[in-house]
């Protein structure tokens, strides 16, 4: 394997390129600006150079189904998002999703379109046409296996800051755009103070892409590697370098461990709380451990209830808050958002309307208690927000009242 001189005659050789030969296939990768009208003229020039027998580009199923449904929304099953735990992928889709448009009324361009571009004229011209990059979602959960709690809260409060924040695009994260990433630019501050973060975004997409691109590449013996001009460098490597089996390289980098993490914070607290309240019916008789017992559960459900409710939660939706939030601590599967969050999706089932709109209502405040999907998320997130002030607050007051 060795890399190879572009085919000859292509005006799109002036954009950022490498060749890499390898098995009997020489990838030629372009690396694109995700907002760029050069960009989207060079993808088409080289398709249409009749160069290639083969097109891959930096999409998964799920981003290039957004980009030809624009329905795709409004058939999804929010119920089971929050059910299945997936309110915050769903929020992270969302915040790439603001950033972009964004971007695409700043500059004029919708970000990716040299991506799209490449799609419709590969199936125009009957080319294969291969999705290399890892679901979004995946890619968040694989980066979140490696936070620690604080680190999650912080990418939390950017996912959030993203979906309301409706400001312009400052210009070092156009640059940065320009020369790198859509996943990377759209959270550069945390990837860049999160190895473990930036490993997932980046990293581990150019050695899953330079797989996938071996694992698909079929009889094609040209193939065309449209990507962010942030992977160049690193998909060349791995195209070059890397020796194991690719389709085992994919499947160990979609991968995501079980609940492999001990939940020492989690166990931490239902020790304490137990054993407060058995602490203090022992040493102080039925009135002390009722008293604590009514802390704890006025703060935590008080708390939770109260984020329900400045989420603008149904009545139902609070009173699950409420019941569910003493309990939060104990057992995951109790979780006070998750719970009043199912409640809100029931009792007020988002219309295809909803949908519809989302996109250009989470763009404002005013939107996000308006539009049903989004009120759904906001309810997920200020009541477990509540919940969380709630257990240490409601700890204090029973440290207190311990040993007051």
């Amino acid at each position: 394997m060795a890399d190879s001189p572009a085919p000859t005659g292509a005006g799109w050789r002036e954009q950022p390129h490498a060749i890499v030969e390898r098995d009997g296939v020489r990838y030629t990768l372009l690396g694109t600006a995700h907002v760029s009208h050069a960009s989207v003229e060079a993808v088409r020039e080289a398709i249409g150079s009749g160069a290639f027998d083969a097109v891959a580009v930096e999409l998964d199923e799920q981003r290039l189904k957004a980009m030809g449904d624009p329905d795709a929304l409004a058939k999804l099953d929010l119920v089971k998002v929050v059910r299945e735990g997936k309110v915050p992928m769903f929020a992270a889709n969302l915040a790439l999703a603001s950033y972009q448009r964004r971007l695409a009324e700043q500059l004029g361009i919708e970000p990716g379109a040299e991506l799209k571009a490449a799609v419709e004229d590969a199936q125009a011209r009957g080319l294969p046409m291969r999705l290399v990059d890892r679901d979004v979602g995946l890619t968040f959960r694989r980066a979140l296996q490696g936070l620690g709690w604080w680190q999650r809260a912080k990418l939390a409060g950017g996912i959030l800051a993203g979906l309301i924040v409706d400001e312009d695009v400052a210009e070092h994260d156009i640059e940065k755009l320009k020369q790198g990433d859509m996943l990377q630019a759209s959270f550069s501050e945390f990837a860049e103070q999160s190895p473990a973060l930036y490993e997932s975004l980046i990293a581990e997409r150019d050695r899953y892409m330079a797989a996938r691109l071996r694992a698909t590449a079929g009889d094609a013996r040209e193939v065309l590697a449209v990507v962010g001009a942030g992977h160049l460098d690193g998909l060349a490597r791995h195209l070059r370098e890397d020796d194991a089996d690719p389709a085992a390289t994919v499947s160990a980098l979609e991968s995501v461990k079980p609940g492999s993490r001990i939940p020492v914070l989690e166990i931490c607290i239902g020790v304490f709380l137990l054993g407060g309240f058995a602490w203090g019916f022992a040493s102080g008789g039925f009135d002390v451990g009722a008293d604590l017992m009514l802390y704890w559960v006025l703060w935590t459900g008080g708390l939770g209830a109260l984020g329900c409710l400045l989420a603008g939660g149904h009545p139902l939706s609070i009173l699950g808050a409420f019941v569910s939030s003493p309990f939060t601590p104990l057992h995951p599967a109790l979780a006070s958002g998750t719970v009043s969050a199912l409640i809100e999706a029931w009792v007020r089932k988002p219309t295809h309307a909803d949908f519809m709109a989302l996109r250009e209502d989470i763009n404002s405040v005013r939107g996000w208690w308006r539009n049903r999907v989004a009120r759904v998320m906001v309810n997920f997130f200020l009541t477990s927000l509540g919940t969380a002030i709630g257990v240490w607050t409601g700890g204090a007051r029973m440290l207190a009242r311990l040993f007051g």
